[in-house]
Parts: structure tokens; C-alpha cells; sequence
């Protein structure tokens, strides 16, 4: 294999690890309240998840061209500020998913592409107006819209279903739920999978393999959305963890109308080729639900703490894409390259190691909120 060949490979490997962490991470923001409030057991939540994250990156792919060509100036990208970009990305996952705080893999990812582009190629490499209008405008106004949306549902679930026995109420929307959850694993492919494609199409382009204005190829799409999905059945407990107890104590009627105000804006964000978060509009959708019913525990301190995350993630994953790119290019090269991604490689490896200490998952996911992401010890060797 040439130079160029090898430093393609180790992009588009990093690019699907990013994928990967991109499952994970968000697992959480379709099936959280499902699994919180019994509407399914976690092990089949996840799957089902992962079956239409899988299907869901089919549907549409609007975003990845926005991710290919709305960002960054094409002509001046290379394929170290690519593989700097997804190194600024995955950290600030694995950060996050360690603390338990449910933040952006979109604002992770563009921030890390935006900090190497600077680092590369200066100011004039972004392209601000792009970043402002179909990313930080959509990170400021779709929380507000679905935590609206969600607070006026409950409110008027509540009101409609006064009258049903809670029993009653309470099996009925649970098992609304179901429906309501797969909706927004499927809404999360359309968009979270074709930020990956449209990275690795942008590396593709920058590699002169594939013209300027091309679309992903087929064996793009089919590896990211494969490997979003695997990552979303490992399941990210600790950050299912914070959305399904720490937010609010949710009942089922919430968990449908916050799930269901959660997937109307992930799709409709899809058709227009935002690059949305759907982190912040699941965030809103739960807290939209604990405002709408009367008497409900709202824990504004733990959604401070994720604000504060929200805040911090496009200049800290910009960051780390500005060193991770000034250090690849001061070594140079394939070697270069090869260095960051080993480096990278042991800080996931550190993380994960870091976690089973204090260890989330399936059989704990679920037990009482006090304040702390790991309630109760479980054994060494658990799973993510």
C-alpha cells in the first residue's frame, strides 16, 4: 500500500470507531424513558435500537452532504485534518459517556473538524455561515421546540386520560412506548449514521478517489450504518442511565409523548438537512415531559451539569482536532498519523478500563436516582 493509501485506511477505520462511539453514546436518547419506565427490558431495547439505527441510515442523506460540504472548504481539506477532526470527536465522546453526561457526537465530531480545519488552513477553511445556520442555530432552538412540544403532549395526555384507571393508563402507554421509541432509533439513523458518511465521503474527496460534489458510495453507507448500530446494541448504559432516572422521574404517558415530540424533530430536521443533535432534542423531549405534569420531580441541577457539557462541546472536541492536527503534521506523514492513532487508541482503551470500576449496566441501569451515574457495584468484566 502507497502513503496516501494507509492514511486513507486509518481515516476511514477512525471514522467508524467514531460511528461506534456515536451508537453508544446516543443509545440513550431513543430508549432511556422505555427502559426507565418498564416499557421494555434494556437488553431488548437496545436491540430493537440497533435493528432501526440500522434501517434508519438508509432513509435518508441529506445530512451526510451537509457534514461533506457544508462545513469545511473542500479544496482545502486533507486527510490528516480529517483523521485530526474524528480524534477531537471520539475524546470528547468517551469523556462524556465515562461522566455519564449525555452530550453532542454531531457538535463533537464538527467541532473536531472545525478546530483541525483551523489548525490546518486557518479562518477562511470554515465555512462560518454553514456552521451557523444548520448547526449552532438547530443546537440553540430544537431543545426549546421539543421540550415545548413534549411539556403541551403531557399536559394534554394527562388531561385526556384523567379519568382511566392508572393501572390501566399506565399498560397502555407503555405499550404506546414501544412504537414510540422505535420511531426515534429510527429517526436517529437518518441523521446521526450520515454524519460518519459524510466524513469519510469528505476524506474520499480530499483523496481525489471520488469527485468533489459526490455522493457517499454504497460501501460507505452500508459500513456506517453498521457500524452505528453495533455500537448502539452494545448499549451506553451509563448515559441511559442520566436521560431515563437522573432527568426526571418519568411515568409512561411522559415516556411516549417525550419519545414521540423527540422523533417529529429529528425527521423533520432530516428532510432539511440539518445537522441536528439529537442528544439536545431527546434532552428537551424529557424535561418538556417533567414540565407538562403537574407535581413532577425536575432535576435542574443534573441538566445544568449537561448544559455546561452542551456548552463546552464544539471548542473542547476543537481543541483536541488542533492538537491532534499539529502534532500529526509536526511529525509528518503516515507516521504522524499513525502515532495520533495510537495514542487514541490508548485513551479509549484507558477510559474503558477507567469505567468498570464503577461499572453501568443492563441489571443497574434502572435502580434509584441519588445523584450518581453507578448506584451499585456490579463485577469486574461488565459490559459498556
Amino acid at each position: 500500500m502507497t502513503g496516501n493509501s494507509v492514511l486513507l485506511a486509518l481515516v476511514v477505520a477512525t471514522a467508524l470507531g467514531f460511528d461506534f462511539t456515536n451508537g453508544f453514546h446516543d443509545t440513550g436518547n431513543a430508549m432511556a424513558t422505555s427502559i426507565a419506565t418498564g416499557a421494555l427490558p434494556p437488553r431488548v431495547a437496545v436491540a430493537i435500537s440497533s435493528v432501526l439505527n440500522l434501517v434508519g441510515a438508509f432513509l435518508s442523506f441529506s445530512v451526510a452532504a451537509t457534514i461533506a460540504s457544508g462545513l469545511v472548504q473542500t479544496h482545502l481539506v486533507t486527510l490528516t485534518m480529517v483523521f485530526a477532526g474524528l480524534a477531537g470527536g471520539i475524546l470528547w465522546n468517551l469523556a462524556t459517556w465515562y461522566l455519564g453526561l449525555p452530550s453532542s457526537s454531531s457538535h463533537a465530531l464538527i467541532g473536531g473538524v472545525i478546530g483541525a480545519g483551523l489548525a490546518s488552513a486557518g479562518g477562511h477553511a470554515v465555512q462560518w455561515h454553514g456552521v451557523t445556520s444548520k448547526v449552532i442555530l438547530p443546537a440553540v432552538l430544537s431543545p426549546v421546540i421539543a421540550g415545548v412540544v413534549a411539556a403541551v403532549g403531557t399536559f394534554l395526555v394527562y388531561r385526556i386520560s384523567r379519568g382511566v384507571p392508572e393501572e390501566l393508563r399506565g399498560r397502555g402507554f407503555r405499550l404506546g412506548q414501544i412504537g414510540s421509541a422505535s420511531m426515534v432509533s429510527l429517526a436517529h439513523g437518518t441523521n446521526d449514521a450520515q454524519k460518519t458518511m459524510g466524513i469519510i465521503t469528505l476524506a474520499l474527496i480530499a483523496n481525489g478517489s471520488i469527485g468533489a460534489h459526490a455522493k457517499a458510495p454504497v460501501w460507505v453507507i452500508v459500513s456506517c450504518a453498521m457500524a452505528i448500530s453495533l455500537g448502539t446494541y452494545v448499549g451506553g448504559w451509563r448515559v441511559i442511565r442520566t436521560l431515563g432516572k437522573g432527568l426526571v422521574e418519568i411515568e409512561s404517558p411522559q415516556g411516549m409523548t417525550a419519545e414521540a415530540a423527540s422523533a417529529s424533530v429529528i425527521l423533520l430536521s432530516s428532510s432539511f438537512g440539518y445537522s441536528l443533535s439529537t442528544t439536545h432534542v431527546a434532552t428537551g423531549s424529557i424535561l418538556g415531559s417533567g414540565v407538562g405534569k403537574k407535581g413532577a420531580e425536575v432535576r435542574w441541577s443534573v441538566a445544568g451539569r449537561m448544559a455546561v457539557a452542551w456548552v463546552l462541546t464544539l471548542p473542547a472536541a476543537g481543541l483536541v482536532g488542533a492538537l491532534a492536527y499539529a502534532t500529526a503534521h509536526g511529525i509528518g506523514g503516515t507516521a504522524g498519523t499513525s502515532t495520533i492513532f495510537v495514542v487514541l487508541a490508548a485513551c479509549a482503551t484507558g477510559f474503558y478500563l477507567a469505567s468498570r470500576r464503577t461499572a453501568v449496566t443492563a441489571s443497574n441501569v434502572n435502580s434509584q436516582w441519588s445523584g450518581s451515574i453507578a448506584p451499585t457495584p456490579v463485577p469486574a468484566g461488565a459490559a459498556l
